[in-house]
């Protein structure tokens, strides 16, 4: 089957052999698995910074995101067949879904939005994954309610801010203020239902006084946390709850001591890293998502579709991706001849 792998961390992705186009075995599924014939793939940062940072003995496939048709099943699979179209975000533990057929645990895979070709469903299961699991999960906003108080989204114009935004607007009474720097990202965030924009690359506490909130009663930071942290521990309300998915080299976390603010951190693949016994609820959350896609209440946050799944185009990708200067999610669709 076709592949797309790396052979030797570090390399710079301007680089024709940072990515590598490879003929590989068909994987075979175990017990609780389902073998999927991938559609379309999204591009994470995840995607690179494992490229950069791990290295490998042997090619490694690299991916965490796909939409595709179950094709074959393992003995204990209960909740897919084959024919079934669906998305997912796999696991970091196993191979990645740069790769024609794919191997993944049942229990993470969703039924693929019958609304959204497989390009558009491929923008979806990481961002969602974690976005859902940020604002319901770790940070216990319960639906329908949160009126009244304040959510900031640093870098809401993102992968996971521009799910998040979505589902804070649709699913919570929270007042939304997102981050962005740039007028199409400032437009973007907007039209994802953010009630309020400031930009990230000035003081933010002054510009959310401006707005008349004195205080957010929830921060989250996606992206250059080590950068925003004096400026998100002055945003924040005592007894206020901060959340981030980012890696700084470091976090000091007595700064929040002094107003009392609770620390969440979110990665979605604990789950599936350590086969927690709420393991499935991924599965729940990618179908709820599924759902509210159908239904019109959330949309896809595709922001370019870079063709066929080769390493030439995925190589572009992941430049596009360390630049951040990303809108939206970047996908790509089928294989070439």
């Amino acid at each position: 089957m076709k592949a797309v792998v790396y052979t030797q961390h570090g390399l710079p992705i301007d680089g024709a052999e940072a990515l590598i186009d490879m003929d590989l075995p068909v994987p075979q599924p175990g017990a609780r698995d389902v073998l999927v014939q991938v559609r379309a793939v999204s591009v994470n940062p995840v995607d690179t910074k494992v490229r950069r940072g791990a290295a490998v003995t042997a090619p490694r496939v690299l991916g965490w995101d796909a939409a595709g048709v179950v094709v074959a099943t393992g003995a204990e699979v209960t909740g897919f067949k084959a024919g079934d179209e669906v998305y997912y975000a796999g696991s970091l533990t196993r191979p990645g879904s740069y790769s024609e057929l794919h191997v993944v645990d049942e229990r993470i895979v969703g039924h693929k939005p019958a609304s959204l070709d497989f390009a558009d469903a491929a923008a979806l299961p990481l961002t969602s994954l974690t976005a859902w699991e940020l604002l319901f999960d770790r940070l216990k906003v319960a639906e329908g309610e949160g009126a009244g108080k304040t959510v900031v989204i640093v870098g809401a114009a993102g992968g996971v801010g521009s799910i998040l935004t979505q589902l804070a607007a649709k699913l919570t009474g929270l007042t939304i203020v997102g981050t962005a720097s740039r007028r199409e990202t400032r437009a973007w965030v907007q039209a994802l239902g953010a009630h309020h924009v400031i930009d990230h690359s000035q003081p933010m506490a002054p510009q959310l006084a401006a707005l008349g909130i004195a205080h957010a009663d929830i921060v989250i930071s996606l992206t250059h946390t080590d950068q925003h942290y004096a400026d998100i521990v002055e945003m924040l309300a005592p007894q206020g709850q901060f959340a981030l998915i980012d890696d700084p080299e470091t976090l000091d976390a007595m700064p929040l001591k002094r107003k009392s603010i609770s620390l969440h951190w979110e990665l979605m693949f604990t789950r599936s890293m350590y086969e927690t016994p709420d393991m499935a609820r991924q599965r729940d959350i990618l179908d709820s998502v599924a759902a509210l896609i159908d239904s019109g209440a959330l949309r896809t946050t595709v922001g370019e579709n870079f063709g066929a799944i080769t390493a030439e185009n995925l190589r572009r990708a992941h430049a596009l991706v360390e630049s951040n200067a990303a809108r939206g999610k970047i996908v790509l669709a089928g294989w070439s001849a």
